[in-house]
């Protein structure tokens, strides 16, 4: 699961579809501390992916283009910790979280990694993934069909989580949730990578792919919250003006 806005979960949220900014408290109304609104705020998302076509630019809502400046961008981000040595990253296991059909998977993470793992909540886009993938599926260990809300990684199973445009699917709480239980599956010297759009102030909710774009300080906070430290940050460039700024942060 990705966001890009009025282009959806995959990458881009742009400004626009009529919906503005809200205070924190107001959007954590709205999505619902009750499992019934929980409920309604997954179910609802679910709905929405189960009807998006399964191919790169379905998965970035329309914004097929910005694919190969995404990769480049995240390949210098994470190439910065990835090697041998004291603090460097290991090049093992990798997990894609909200991975869709696998374009993260392949473009950037099985050319890095030995193998990886990928969790979407659409089947659909998890069996297409083994087509897109073609030979290199071979190196593919795990498809797990779970919302991240659900998901359980394996302890110390991967030297990196990748965690792109998706937390905006999340409850802060169950982010918050998610981020410790990510943390219990890295190995030593691992990176829990989040990249995402982020809203210029507060909270701004998208009622129809049933989404949240957070700003920068609220995710900073909800990290915190998780025990984490962002040990890395920068925002991507070269993404075309209408689409809100997409920042990158490493955890430890």
């Amino acid at each position: 699961m990705n966001n890009i806005k009025s282009a959806s979960r995959r990458g881009v949220k742009k400004p626009g579809r009529g919906v503005g900014s809200t205070s924190t408290n107001v959007t954590q109304d709205r999505m619902g501390d009750g499992v019934q609104n929980e409920t309604v705020f997954y179910s609802k998302a679910e709905n929405y992916w189960r009807e998006v076509e399964p191919t790169v630019d379905g998965m970035l809502g329309g914004y097929g283009k910005i694919s190969n400046i995404d990769i480049d961008g995240s390949k210098k981000f994470l190439q910065k910790f990835l090697g041998q040595g004291e603090g460097k990253t290991g090049n093992g296991c990798a997990l894609d979280c909200g991975a869709g059909i696998g374009r993260i998977t392949k473009r950037l993470l099985l050319p890095l990694f030995s193998t990886v793992d990928l969790v979407d909540v659409t089947q659909e886009f998890l069996d297409q993934a083994k087509v897109y993938l073609g030979d290199e599926s071979k190196r593919v260990e795990n498809y797990f069909c779970l919302g991240l809300q659900d998901f359980i990684p394996q302890d110390r199973r991967y030297d990196v989580i990748w965690i792109q445009w998706v937390i905006g699917h999340l409850t802060d709480d169950h982010l918050v949730e998610f981020l410790r239980r990510c943390r219990g599956g890295l190995r030593p010297e691992g990176l829990i990578v989040i990249k995402d759009n982020v809203a210029y102030e507060g909270v701004i909710p998208d009622d129809v792919d049933s989404s949240v774009c957070r700003e920068l300080a609220l995710v900073k906070s909800l990290v915190t919250r998780a025990g984490l430290t962002i040990v890395c940050e920068e925002q991507q460039m070269n993404f075309p003006d209408e689409i809100y700024q997409v920042h990158q942060l490493a955890l430890r």
